[in-house]
């Protein structure tokens, strides 16, 4: 879950996503970081991080403990220079690795 009141830079999507042809993948609150099962279905990894972004903020604005010390594991993650940008294409791999779901 990088979704800890804090902007991401996600790469622009580089493949055509074409909804005739939508295949979607489930990743969970806690597989990207987070702390709790909630799912989230999308087609790209740019949509299914924006999902968990504001699913944070939700969790921040709550105040919710579990939620908040999995921000602070994140924040900790970005006072590295290239820490942030490594755990998102670990977690862009493990996205696309995910089988399709119609």
């Amino acid at each position: 879950m990088f979704s800890l009141g804090v902007t991401l830079h996600l790469r622009q999507n580089q493949t055509t996503n074409t909804k005739q042809n939508t295949h979607m993948k489930t990743m969970t609150c806690k597989e990207l970081g987070g702390a709790c099962d909630l799912e989230f279905h999308a087609d790209t990894f740019e949509e299914i991080a924006q999902m968990s972004q504001k699913h944070g903020k939700e969790m921040f604005q709550k105040g919710d403990k579990a939620h908040l010390q999995a921000m602070s594991k994140m924040r900790d993650l970005m006072q590295s220079e290239d820490g942030m940008a490594k755990w998102m294409e670990s977690k862009r791999k493990e996205f696309e690795a995910k089988p399709n779901k119609k």
